[in-house]
């Protein structure tokens, strides 16, 4: 499905997606095709943002795009608890 159906389909309000396919672009990730899951109230969309992992995310349908930044580099370092005892 794409996102246009999407947001003819649920108006105005939180959606909770599995991404299809997409595309990274400059950085940021275009979701081409997408299942619907679920609508989800505004009420528990940040808790059902933080219980979606891997392809699974939320999305308002405000937005005209689908559009993901992609960050790298993390940077986290292991912290190895033994070599730091006296």
């Amino acid at each position: 499905m794409k996102w246009s159906e999407v947001r003819e389909l649920y108006p105005n309000q939180f959606v909770k997606l599995k991404v299809l396919s997409s595309r990274i672009e400059n950085s940021q990730e275009l979701i081409e095709d997408m299942a619907v899951i679920k609508p989800v109230s505004e009420k528990s969309a940040t808790k059902e943002l933080l219980n979606s992992k891997g392809d699974k995310l939320v999305y308002h349908t405000a937005n005209e795009n689908i559009v993901l930044e992609v960050r790298q580099d993390v940077g986290l370092r292991r912290f190895r608890y033994y070599e730091n005892q006296a």
